[in-house]
C-alpha cells in the first residue's frame, strides 16, 4: 500500500513539472513575439505635371476695352501683346483676346479659317476637332488640338501640350479663350471654371 502511494505521488510530481515547463514555454513565446508591427504608410499622392490644385483661387480679369470679364487663377503671371493677354504659371497658360466679327462662329468657319492659322503658329501642331459647347455666357465653338512648347532656354526640354480654344460671340465681337497645359494633366475642372466665368458687360 505504501509503495502504491509513493508511486502515485511520484507520478503527480512529474505531471506538475511538465505543466510548469509548458507554461514557461508559452510565456516565453508570447514575450518574444512582442506587439504587432504598425501597418506600412500609405503611398504619397502623385499628380501629373501641370495639374492645377483643387484649392486654386480665381480673380476677375476685365480688359481695358471692357465688354466682358473672365475669371483667371490668382497669382499667375500676366503679359499683354497687342490684343492678347496671357496668364501663365509653370506649365499652364490662358490666353484671352477679342476682335470684331460680323457673324457668330460655326464649327465649319473655325475649321476653314482658324485651323490653318493655328497650324502655322503652333509648333508640332496636331489637329483635333471642332464642336459646339454651352457655357453660362452662351454658345461657343470649341476646337481641341495639340502642340509642342518651345524649348526651355535653360534645360532645352519641350512639353507636349493639349489646347482648348473657345470662341464666344456677342454684339459683333468674338472673345477667344485658349487654355493649354501638358497632355497628361487633368485640368477639366479648372478649365470649366474659367470658361463658365465669362460674363458680358
Amino acid at each position: 500500500m505504501n509503495v502504491r502511494r509513493r508511486a502515485c505521488a511520484a507520478s503527480a510530481s512529474v505531471v506538475l513539472a511538465v505543466a510548469a515547463l509548458a507554461g514557461c514555454g508559452a510565456s516565453g513565446t508570447s514575450a518574444a513575439a512582442g506587439p504587432n508591427p504598425p501597418p506600412p504608410p500609405a503611398p504619397a499622392e502623385s499628380n501629373p505635371p501641370g495639374d492645377i490644385p483643387d484649392n486654386q483661387v480665381y480673380v476677375v480679369f476685365k480688359p481695358a476695352t471692357g465688354g466682358f470679364t473672365v475669371s483667371v487663377p490668382e497669382g499667375w503671371s500676366r503679359t499683354s501683346t497687342g490684343p492678347v493677354t496671357a496668364f501663365t504659371d509653370k506649365l499652364n497658360r490662358i490666353e484671352v483676346s477679342e476682335h470684331a466679327a460680323a457673324t457668330a462662329p460655326t464649327t465649319a468657319s473655325v475649321t476653314a479659317r482658324d485651323v490653318p492659322e493655328l497650324a502655322k503658329a503652333v509648333p508640332g501642331f496636331t489637329p483635333g476637332k471642332a464642336s459646339e459647347v454651352s457655357r453660362k455666357a452662351g454658345r461657343a465653338v470649341l476646337y481641341t488640338y495639340q502642340g509642342t512648347t518651345r524649348a526651355d532656354p535653360v534645360t532645352g526640354k519641350t512639353v507636349r501640350d493639349a489646347f482648348e480654344r473657345y470662341v464666344f460671340h456677342h454684339n459683333g465681337r468674338d472673345v477667344v479663350l485658349i487654355l493649354s497645359g501638358p497632355v497628361k494633366a487633368d485640368n477639366v475642372d479648372p478649365w470649366r471654371t474659367v470658361t463658365d466665368s465669362l460674363r458680358w458687360q
